[in-house]
């Protein structure tokens, strides 16, 4: 899946599809926000941030004011089109790193393997990696064979009710040493999956 589609000329973006989704995620919550504090929330630089926004406001997706940046309709009706749902989920010690993101990913689950894919999709995103979980049999389950539920019951019981995962979808988390690195990791590991 793609969002913002890279130039074939002309210089490069310095931002991802990962980078415009949480923009819209941070916007989501009908707040008003500056340019520079949603490039520092995103992790992105300000030219980036304008570029993203650009594009944004070209789709009727955000609004921009002098007294700050809004999601419109279209953008909220977008994030809810988008397979991907940002979820609160903490692992413990099964994660790296002081900060973690969860992302709820749906109907992906037949396209993982072992998720290694998507561990090295968080490592090349910058983040010290990404831990998949899915449902295998009715297990809650890390691929290729840690079956949660069996060795973390109250775990396995607390990521199903917070998540809401089926059967076809996966969750993927993020960890890093800063937010901004496991929530790139996160969604950048979910957008490959599309």
């Amino acid at each position: 899946m793609r969002i913002i589609d890279v130039p074939q000329y002309g210089p490069m973006f310095r931002f991802t599809d990962a980078n415009v989704y949480w923009t819209l995620h941070i916007l989501s919550d009908g707040r008003r926000v500056g340019r520079k504090r949603l490039a520092e929330s995103v992790g992105v630089g300000e030219g980036s941030m304008r570029r993203i926004l650009k594009t944004l406001e070209e789709w009727e997706m955000v609004q921009i004011k002098q007294t700050g940046i809004t999601i419109t309709r279209a953008g909220l009706a977008f994030l809810a089109e988008v397979p991907v749902k940002v979820i609160d989920v903490d692992l413990g010690d099964m994660a790296l790193g002081d900060c973690v993101q969860a992302i709820l990913v749906k109907g992906v689950a037949d396209k993982v393997q072992n998720g290694m894919q998507q561990r090295d999709a968080g490592v090349r995103a910058g983040a010290l990696g990404c831990t998949t979980l899915l449902i295998r049999d009715g297990a809650l389950m890390m691929p290729p064979d840690w079956n949660i539920d069996q060795h973390n019951p109250a775990l396995a019981q607390d990521i199903r009710e917070k998540s809401g995962i089926t059967e076809d979808d996966i969750i993927i988390v993020g960890s890093a040493n800063d937010r901004e690195a496991a929530v790139n990791a996160a969604l950048t590991a979910a957008f490959e999956l599309f």
